[in-house]
């Protein structure tokens, strides 16, 4: 269960997420561990922040908590406009500055990598906020919410919902478990005979993520092709053919630095863009480009 609230301090639109203490879930556990002590303010952390804990007192809901956390927006919404654009969310997403491989480092597999759990943080994108249900408005629903690109002001990317996370413990030996089935169905370890078979949870966060590049951008847009061999990888059907996310990370690094900067800032182009308004669309992508280029604001934003 979620909800949106706002904090009376500050004004700020925050989510409150009801959490049922499982010993079938670490949810709890995972959230606050990455929102405690150094890590919370560890750069490389985009695991979404708990903010605070409610207390539901025990004669309401036993073993029930609140926590709040900022409240976050669909990860392409708005629209990317640019492959630059697209290239941040990358590095956020799978870099040294991103979540999936600093969850690794500290032995959790999120389990649960696809597109639904991968969220953005838009206040540095709408200033005056927007409205928590209808979100192309403003906060009193009376207008459009006016907001800045990602190239003007990038935007913070986080994984989000630890439901099927898990903490290993390397004294324990192999890290593997069960299957169990998030909202991508297509992994191969969870397929007919090997549904029943245990499984090292890593590979399938590898698999996962590179299978919500590929239908979000390699399948949906245009341009993306420059990442069509490392998600092939990341896609394998066998598990131990994957690379690991640290391999991930440096061929993503060296994919980076070769693009060119024409292509960074060309227009992302939907497969199904309606046919004749692409040169309305790229008439508006030119002047805003120009824009950019005379201000010196960068093709690939940094947040």
């Amino acid at each position: 269960m979620l909800m949106d609230a706002i904090r009376i301090e500050t004004g700020e639109m925050v989510a409150i997420k009801r959490i049922y203490h499982s010993k079938l879930s670490q949810e709890f556990d995972i959230g606050k561990f990455f929102s405690s002590g150094v890590l919370v303010s560890d750069p490389k952390n985009h695991c979404v922040p708990v903010q605070q804990i409610l207390e539901v007192p025990t004669h309401l809901y036993n073993g029930v908590s609140l926590i709040v956390m900022p409240y976050l927006r669909c990860l392409d919404d708005p629209p990317f406009l640019t492959i630059g654009e697209a290239v941040e969310f990358f590095r956020q997403v799978i870099e040294v500055q991103a979540g999936l491989q600093f969850m690794h480092k500290h032995n959790i597999a999120h389990r649960d990598c696809n597109y639904n759990n991968i969220m953005m943080d838009a206040r540095e994108l709408y200033l005056d906020g927007f409205h928590p249900i209808r979100t192309d408005l403003n906060p009193s629903y009376t207008r459009s919410a006016k907001h800045y690109t990602r190239t003007e002001r990038s935007p913070k990317y986080y994984l989000t919902d630890f439901g099927l996370s898990h903490l290993y413990d390397p004294k324990d030996g192999p890290r593997m478990a069960e299957p169990i089935h998030g909202g991508d169905k297509s992994v191969p370890e969870y397929q007919a005979e090997r549904y029943f078979k245990e499984s090292d949870p890593f590979p399938v966060d590898i698999y996962t993520l590179g299978n919500m590049i590929k239908t979000e951008f390699l399948d949906n847009k245009h341009g993306f092709d420059f990442m069509g061999p490392l998600i092939a990888d990341m896609r394998q059907d066998d598990p131990s053919k994957r690379p690991t996310i640290d391999v991930v990370v440096s061929r993503f690094d060296s994919i980076r630095r070769s693009l060119r900067i024409s292509l960074l800032r060309s227009r992302v182009i939907a497969r199904d863009e309606i046919r004749g308004l692409g040169w309305f669309f790229d008439l508006i992508h030119f002047f805003r480009s120009l824009r950019f280029i005379l201000l010196q604001i960068p093709p690939v934003p940094l947040a």
